[in-house]
């Protein structure tokens, strides 16, 4: 399986060739680790992969411990037995953290990696969270369920191997979902794969019309600090439709990128120097007191990373 996917279009969305695989639950997960530091874990988009934060990983190992997961069936990580949805891969996540003795992470979730994220919090210590176009913060009514629906049969399309879904789905990723020049590679990687990765697509999007897919109330719930860093130009998750939620949790901040779906991605400078200054915000001497603790071995093979509670 792992040859098959070092071969597969989707391998090079994912984290980097090599990067070992953790089993949770019957899932092979492709997980990269780097830096030192206090933990910060990023969950990428459906469809996407670990390697839409390979320049943010960049930026920052210096200071933080970077851990990027490829969700199943994506990037470089085998399938899974169970259905996808935001509660399984808040679950994969939780089985990731507790081998790499991970606890208390600042994550940063994009899309259904920002769902996972906000279901992972409300179970589990976290420093903060970083949501970038994360799902789940509108109702899913008439409307929405329509809307997930046309995207659910342009999918199930591509999942049947229409000619016609190439075409279609250059144009979404080009025009709608990663418009900008920085996201480029990337970009040219999804949609390269984009009859492979159809099915998952498809069966994520047949979710985001179900009534569970609105965690508002898991959102609003938490009281931990929370940074929105939202593409201005989402037109799948606009911010105007998530702000009312926004508006409603208890130490929620927001800026506001020149970006289509992921500002990591499509603006990485700006949003590390923003990133920055989240994580100073979350008691600044706590924070340097877990780097220094990250400098000491705790294992043969890697150093761990705890924090505590603001």
């Amino acid at each position: 399986m792992a040859d098959e996917i070092q071969l597969s279009n989707r391998g090079p969305i994912g984290v980097p060739v090599g990067s070992p695989r953790i089993e949770v639950d019957g899932a092979q997960l492709a997980v990269a680790r780097e830096g030192d530091g206090p933990p910060v874990v990023c969950l990428h988009a459906i469809g996407h992969g670990g390697g839409d934060f390979a320049a943010f990983a960049g930026s920052v190992r210096n200071r933080f411990q970077v851990i990027r997961i490829d969700w199943p069936g994506q990037g470089r990580s085998g399938s899974d037995r169970k259905p996808l949805s935001p509660s399984r891969y808040s679950e994969l996540l939780g089985g990731v953290l507790v081998q790499l003795e991970v606890d208390n992470p600042i994550i940063i979730g994009n899309s259904i990696g920002g769902a996972a994220a906000l279901i992972y919090a409300s179970q589990h210590p976290v420093r903060g969270l970083v949501l970038c176009d994360s799902g789940g913060l509108v109702p899913v009514g008439r409307a929405a369920r329509i809307f997930c629906g046309a995207f659910a049969r342009l999918f199930a399309a591509g999942e049947r191997r229409a000619w016609w879904f190439d075409k279609a789905f250059h144009f979404y990723y080009g025009k709608v979902v990663l418009p900008t020049p920085a996201a480029s590679e990337q970009r040219k990687r999804i949609i390269k794969a984009g009859y492979e990765i159809a099915p998952v697509l498809r069966e994520a999007w047949v979710g985001f019309g179900n009534p569970d897919a609105d965690i508002r109330h898991i959102a609003t719930s938490l009281d931990i600090p929370v940074w929105f860093a939202w593409a201005r130009k989402d037109r799948v998750i606009p911010l105007s439709a998530c702000l009312p939620c926004i508006r409603q949790m208890k130490h929620a901040s927001l800026t506001a990128f020149e970006a289509g779906h992921a500002a990591f991605l499509e603006q990485p400078d700006a949003f590390v120097r923003e990133f920055q200054k989240f994580a100073d915000s979350l008691s600044p001497l706590e924070m340097n007191r877990l780097a220094r603790r990250a400098q000491t071995p705790q294992g043969d093979d890697h150093k761990r990373s705890d924090s505590a509670h603001r």
